[in-house]
């Protein structure tokens, strides 16, 4: 008799044949062998493997460069993704339904050079926008408009520094008069308008006038409210909120969408030439609304955009918004049109040598270096005050072509009051607001992203085309990754095993760039016909062993010379330090309970077991042999893992046996839950997922009949008959999905 002996090379990730399919099999003399009975460890016990999401997490406080690319071509695929995140993570992927601007307008009030007029506006149904609107007397024609959104000051548009703060701004050089000084938010409003400006000072959500959702709940919110937490009736920050992408900075964002319209749509207001300028808070809404709205052709976001601090408030953080990206390539997207910035005693001190000369490197890039300015002002703290609106004046009489000579220097004016300024009175009285208007904004929303998803389902090959480009780029969103290049990927063994009819070998493998390193088991039948599945379980690795050796599943696909490989994803198995399931994710040390503060910046646990499985098959497409066919098998609570990978494996795996076991993203109730995923309810859900398979063959269990969306995605994709639908019992599905990855039914 003769066994097999197996030869390994360690470390070849930089070229092909780095898999253990990949195993020189040679011939050797007999020798009796021990049976492997449980799964082996790659490292020694209690050793965690050097993954990098083993660190801690990333914040808002962290470190958010803008890398340039090498070619316009290459800086337009990357605006496209970065876009497209912002919108999805916004909520607007597809954008909510907007009806025409029907806005209310009254109260005039005749100024110095200028007139001032109360405007309240419809975004979402009985939810409002509201704000001034300031016109120049005396001028005629289409005359360039400018939106204002006010930032974190105290009572927003109603702000007053007080006497005793100007008197030191004054003395300081900060503000030049007592009435500007006092507000200097009306303050540039007010010169805009006598520079011939229609300028629209609008309210962010909880301020002045837009308290319909209050201040507490927009900008201080803190703890889960219980009763706002419910499967069919949510308000802002819960599980079901963050699973379908609705946030309050998404609501605020829509705002200025909304804001902008109406401006857009003043008879007297030129749409081609219109600003947008906020500090602070309206720093990030100025940049977020250039970045995504094509309409602006001059932005001035003070005091905001850096590498450093990426806003602090929960209305400036969404779930997805900033993994992988932050506010300086937030602002780079409005390139080549022209941006000014200004930097002061805050997180954006280092701006000058931080972030404005890669985004001065990116506008040339474009044929447009002298389009963005800097003025940085560090000698003052955090503002918009006299020398920072001087800065903006001199930029917009520029870009907007306003022709007044230069330098501009803005004069004194009469500060109206809170009472004076009021959108609400008799004639028009406060709308109502709280928690059950709050419900009735989230349920609209999700109601309108239902009816939009429902007229997208695909019918045939166009509608199939448009059904993946709107949920499929979402999904590229949520999950974050698509198969990883082999390059990128190396194997490092650390033992061998042989059996009597395979051989098992153990290592680790790293994804080098993402700093990422998986423990990893291939068995691997000494007759292997070139087909490989991809195992997964909740325990990992150790789910292809049971007492006295592999479990019946896996050796029926060894007997049937297939290759088998275990992975211990994210948080299974060798990551587990005490062994224990992972019961809650790991958050960033705010003590807030806003998804946003952990999601914002780093991918769930969810996608990144995502990403590990995607790993795995990239490793095993890398094979120099060139594997025929390598499936995905998941038939536990990993289920939902292997759909997400499928929907972005790109024709990357064969054939899919799941059992979903029923699981649905937007049934969970705990924004910790590892399943949690940002979005992952939206579009679908995990039908939504499941139906990007599509036309490539499906194993189907855990469903009690084919969803609908996934029934029409394989009609439309010609492949009605590649979904294979098991409504046997529970205990037979092992049996038979092997039985259909094998091809023997």
């Amino acid at each position: 008799m003769k066994l097999w002996r197996v030869g390994f090379v360690k470390r070849l990730s930089k070229r092909p044949g780095v898999l253990v399919l990949g195993l020189l099999v040679l011939l050797a003399p007999t020798h009796s062998l021990p049976v492997q009975a449980e799964a082996p460890r790659v490292l020694p016990e209690g050793k965690l493997p050097p993954d990098r999401r083993l660190q801690p997490l990333k914040d808002l406080d962290g470190y958010f460069p803008l890398a340039v690319p090498e070619s316009r071509e290459a800086w337009q695929r990357r605006a496209e993704q970065v876009r497209r995140r912002m919108l999805v993570a916004l909520g607007m992927w597809p954008m909510p339904t907007r009806e025409p601007v029907r806005a209310v307008v009254h109260g005039r009030l005749e100024q110095d050079g200028y007139t001032v007029e109360k405007v309240y506006l419809q975004s979402f149904p009985n939810f409002y926008v509201t704000g001034n609107l300031y016109r120049p007397q005396g001028k005629s024609g289409r005359l360039p408009g400018v939106l204002c959104p006010h930032g974190h000051w105290s009572q927003g548009r109603f702000y007053d520094a007080g006497e005793g703060e100007v008197k030191k701004q004054i003395a300081a050089g900060a503000e030049r008069y007592p009435d500007s000084g006092r507000s200097p938010l009306q303050a540039r409003c007010v010169q805009l308008a006598r520079l011939g400006c229609v300028v629209f000072h609008y309210d962010m959500i909880g301020y002045a006038d837009c308290t319909q959702i209050s201040f507490e709940v927009a900008h201080r919110f803190a703890t889960q409210r219980p009763q706002m937490n419910s499967l069919e009736n949510w308000g802002l920050f819960s599980t079901q909120a963050e699973t379908h992408l609705q946030s309050v900075m998404g609501m605020q964002t829509f705002n200025s969408i909304r804001a902008l319209d109406f401006l857009a749509s003043l008879p007297d207001v030129d749409p081609q030439r219109i600003g947008v300028t906020g500090a602070s808070g309206g720093g990030t809404q100025t940049f977020i609304l250039c970045a995504l709205d094509s309409r602006p052709a001059v932005a001035f976001p003070a005091v905001m955009v850096s590498t450093a601090m990426q806003g602090g408030c929960t209305c400036e953080n969404a779930s997805c918004l900033r993994v992988g990206t932050g506010n300086v390539e937030f602002a780079a997207l409005f390139a080549p049109k022209p941006q000014g910035l200004t930097a002061a005693d805050d997180w954006t001190r280092e701006m000058d040598t931080k972030g404005f000369p890669q985004l001065r490197q990116l506008y040339e890039l474009m044929g447009a270096r002298d389009r963005v300015m800097l003025a940085s002002l560090t000698q003052f703290g955090h503002n918009y005050n006299y020398p920072s609106r001087a800065a903006m004046y001199d930029w917009f009489n520029q870009h907007l072509g306003l022709g007044h000579s230069t330098p501009i220097v803005e004069p004194d004016f009469k500060r109206l009051g809170s009472d004076q300024l009021t959108v609400w009175n008799e004639q028009h009285p406060r709308p109502e607001g709280g928690e059950e208007l709050e419900r009735s904004v989230l349920r609209w929303w999700h109601e309108d992203a239902e009816r939009q998803m429902a007229a997208l389902r695909p019918k045939d090959a166009e509608s199939w085309r448009r059904y993946r480009d709107v949920v499929g780029g979402a999904v590229d969103v949520l999950v974050g990754r698509e198969l990883p290049a082999a390059a990128d990927l190396e194997f490092e063994q650390t033992l061998k095993h042989e059996e009597s009819d395979h051989v098992s070998v153990a290592g680790l493998l790293k994804n080098e760039p993402a700093e990422e390193c998986l423990p990893i088991v291939f068995l691997h039948p000494k007759q292997w016909d070139g087909e490989v599945v991809i195992w997964l379980s909740a325990q990992g690795k150790a789910g292809l062993y049971e007492a006295g050796g592999l479990k019946p599943e896996i050796q029926r696909l060894l007997d049937s010379r297939v290759s088998v490989v275990g992975v211990d994803l994210l948080y299974q198995g060798e990551f587990l330090a005490d062994g224990k399931p992972l019961e809650s994710t790991p958050r960033v040390g705010n003590p807030r309970e806003f998804a946003g503060y952990t999601f914002g910046f780093n991918h769930a646990v969810f996608a990144r077991r995502v990403h590990d499985i995607l790993t795995v098959v990239a490793f095993a497409r890398s094979h120099e042999y060139e594997p025929r066919a390598i499936h995905l098998a998941a038939l536990d609570e990993t289920g939902p893992l292997a759909v997400a990978a499928r929907a972005q494996a790109r024709g990357g795996i064969t054939r899919l046996a799941v059992d979903t076991g029923g699981f649905r993203f937007g049934r969970l109730e705990r924004i910790h839950d590892p399943r949690f995923l940002p979005g992952g309810a939206k579009y679908g859900d995990l039908p939504g997922m499941l139906s990007l398979s599509a036309p490539d063959p499906v194993w189907l269990a855990g469903e009690r009949e084919l969803p609908d969306v996934v029934q029409a995605a394989y009609l439309a994709a010609g492949k009605a008959d590649a979904v294979t639908l098991d409504s046997g019992p529970e205990g037979n599905r092992r049996q038979a999905a092997v039985r259909w990855l094998t091809g023997q039914e």
